[in-house]
């Protein structure tokens, strides 16, 4: 009776971990900070434990085929649709850090934690050497 309630306890955390950690997923509306308007659709996925995260629509039609100017190497002039802006985001406590985000607006790399609010909202927050010096951006479901 004992061995099975502690294996039956196993099985529940490992399925509610499992259940947690997959819950970044899918694809996210991010917004503009400065107009307020939806401005892409980022698609995260998760890839050997780590989690990516690429731009699979832009939603302004004067953005549609926009080239990251400011980015340096092999990513100067590409087309910032369909370019991995998430890297290596991995699970941590309750969160997601220890990755990078890139801002295609200015071509720089940051460093990157997001936490879910809820099941349809993302806080995603980049920052320069610690988390304080940073800022956060709220992304929201659009599916699975």
């Amino acid at each position: 009776m004992i061995k099975q309630l502690t294996l039956s306890t196993l099985l529940l955390c490992l399925a509610q971990f499992c259940l947690a950690q997959s819950g970044i997923t899918g694809t996210w509306k991010t917004i503009d900070d400065e107009t307020g308007v939806a401005k892409s659709h980022i698609t995260i996925e998760e890839k050997d434990g780590k989690y990516y995260g690429t731009i699979s629509e832009i939603l302004r039609e004067d953005r549609k085929d926009a080239l990251c100017t400011e980015c340096d190497g092999a990513l100067k002039d590409q087309p910032i649709l369909g370019m991995m802006l998430l890297k290596d985001l991995e699970p941590y406590k309750d969160y997601y850090s220890y990755g990078t985000i890139l801002d295609p607006e200015n071509g720089k790399n940051y460093k990157c934690s997001l936490w879910k609010d809820d099941d349809n909202t993302l806080t995603v927050r980049g920052y320069v050497g610690i988390s304080a010096l940073g800022r956060s951006q709220n992304w929201y479901r659009v599916k699975n």
